[in-house]
């Protein structure tokens, strides 16, 4: 049967807006979907944003795959997360299209991430000029010379640990020193993680200090108590020790009656 021009433009108009009601209704499941996922109600956002990326729709496809990238999908998935960015992406998803880039950058830099979350040591902290290895410290002193010389080594010893704690100081918290670029590629997980290994590394390194600088003032203590008794003893003697003369006379009396004389 032919239809006529007027009966075609009903038809036309009937079909436009049949379209134009599946689209209404798209954007309001959407809608719902993005409420969802705003109240934290992952397991029914993730359930109302599949049916749509199943659809076609592109940014359900770009959520879904955010769900998956962030975790908020049960665990994070990085291989069903890059599958919906790539399907939201050529569906004209500009923002899909700048997660895949991101997400290119983080495997090109996973060794940096993992270095941050796990090997990190902190060795540019306790090298070179804050590197302070224990002065030598004897067990008594009893001469100015020697005494000046522990000193001596005393004092560039402290004025190294000194430098080494305002250091450590200003340098923590560890995780500001992740490179910006880097950090804002990571997600909250590798974060936490990487929080929580660069903490320890700074308790390490802390304990570490303060037994060293415990166990090298004990010794200094022990060898200023050793020289300071003999330095009280040898001034008491010297004290009552005889006169120059004196000793010179009774120098010259005993060798009048060394024997032979």
């Amino acid at each position: 049967m032919r239809l006529s021009c007027g009966a075609m433009k009903k038809m036309a108009l009937f079909c436009s807006f049949s379209l134009l009601l599946a689209g209404a209704a798209c954007a309001d499941e959407l809608a719902d979907a993005n409420a969802l996922l705003e109240k934290k109600a992952y397991a029914q956002a993730m359930q109302a944003y599949t049916t749509l990326a199943n659809a076609g729709n592109a940014e359900a496809q770009w959520r879904l795959g955010e769900m998956y990238w962030y975790g908020e999908a049960g665990a994070i998935d990085d291989v069903r997360a890059n599958a919906w960015f790539r399907k939201a992406a050529a569906n004209g998803s500009q923002s899909a299209a700048a997660a895949l880039k991101v997400m290119g950058q983080r495997a090109a830099r996973r060794a940096e991430i993992t270095y941050w979350i796990s090997l990190y040591d902190g060795a540019e902290l306790t090298s070179g000029a804050l590197r302070c290895p224990a002065p030598r410290i004897p067990a008594i002193s009893k001469s100015n010379g020697e005494i000046a010389a522990v000193a001596a080594r005393m004092q560039l010893w402290q004025d190294c640990h000194n430098a080494f704690v305002r250091n450590l100081n200003s340098a923590a918290p560890l995780i500001k020193r992740i490179p910006a670029d880097l950090a804002a590629l990571m997600n909250q997980p590798e974060m936490d993680q990487a929080g929580k290994h660069l903490g320890e590394v700074m308790t390490r390194i802390a304990e570490e200090g303060q037994i060293g600088s415990a166990l090298v003032l004990a010794d200094f203590g022990a060898w200023r108590s050793a020289t300071d008794a003999y330095v009280a003893e040898h001034n008491r003697i010297l004290k009552n020790a005889p006169s120059e003369e004196r000793q010179h006379d009774i120098d010259a009396r005993k060798r009048n009656y060394a024997p032979g004389k």
